[in-house]
């Protein structure tokens, strides 16, 4: 039977690449039945205009454990419902296509799709096979704009890892506009199998940033108001023993104009 953890921090690291306008002033770390989670964030300005969308810059950091030590199961997929306050702006933007970025290292990836990348940092995971202790295998990260088609926009990560061989992940994020109360973006994702299933994401950390000019205007893919002094999420990350995490986070910000 499914078991179902209710938390309440941050949606994870793929609604952190969606919208910049949640963070903490320090790290949190909760424990949820064998699973403990530290996240932590920053972003700048912290003072966002009351009525007009602003460019963001933020970090994002999360690490994954167990309480007893053992390996931890798989994300497998992501969603998210985010703040109506944040936007992304695609148009005039390069975009990158997935095959542009399968079985490329870091450095070919990034030359293939340069003019769409919007973030890049590392992430972690721990490979665990039958029989062998577990390691870790920890590579590069980028985030590239896979454009916006049928009101629906495509953001694409790759990762460039050891799992025991180099190996290159890409994961689609799918981001619709919706009209759901405090809420104006869902997100959708599946996560990469990691090491045929041996392999679980323990790490990550980003910074996005993407400022572009469009006929002649400077834009920014990541934008963010703060009408009311607070910014809304919720989420729900599912992993390959049952376990579902679901939760909310309420975060304070700066109205300002």
């Amino acid at each position: 039977m499914r078991k179902r953890l209710m938390w309440t921090l941050a949606l994870g690291a793929v609604a952190a690449i969606a919208f910049a306008g949640i963070s903490m002033a320090k790290p949190v770390v909760v424990s949820l039945g064998n699973l403990v989670l530290k996240f932590d964030s920053s972003i700048t300005p912290k003072a966002l205009p009351k009525k007009e969308l602003a460019p963001i810059t933020f970090k994002i950091s999360a690490n994954i454990s167990t309480k007893d030590g053992k390996h931890p199961p798989a994300a497998k997929t992501f969603s998210a419902d985010i703040d109506k306050n944040g936007a992304l702006d695609t148009k005039g933007l390069p975009t990158c296509k997935a095959g542009q970025l399968e079985a490329r290292p870091t450095a070919q990836a990034k030359a293939a799709c340069k003019n769409a990348l919007i973030g890049q940092g590392s992430a972690t995971a721990q490979v665990e096979f039958p029989e062998q202790a577990p390691f870790n295998a920890k590579g590069p990260l980028l985030v590239f704009n896979g454009g916006t088609r049928g009101g629906k926009t495509l953001i694409l990560v790759h990762v460039y890892a050891n799992v025991p061989a180099p190996t290159a992940f890409i994961t689609k994020v799918f981001v619709t506009k919706e009209h759901k109360g405090k809420y104006g973006m869902h997100l959708d994702s599946k996560i990469p199998t990691v090491a045929g299933g041996s392999g679980s994401l323990t790490n990550f950390e980003i910074t996005n940033k993407k400022i572009f000019t469009y006929k002649g205007k400077k834009h920014s893919y990541f934008l963010a108001k703060c009408p009311t002094g607070s910014l809304f999420g919720e989420g729900e990350v599912s992993f390959s023993n049952g376990d579902k995490l679901k939760g909310s986070v309420v975060v304070p910000c700066t109205p300002k104009g």
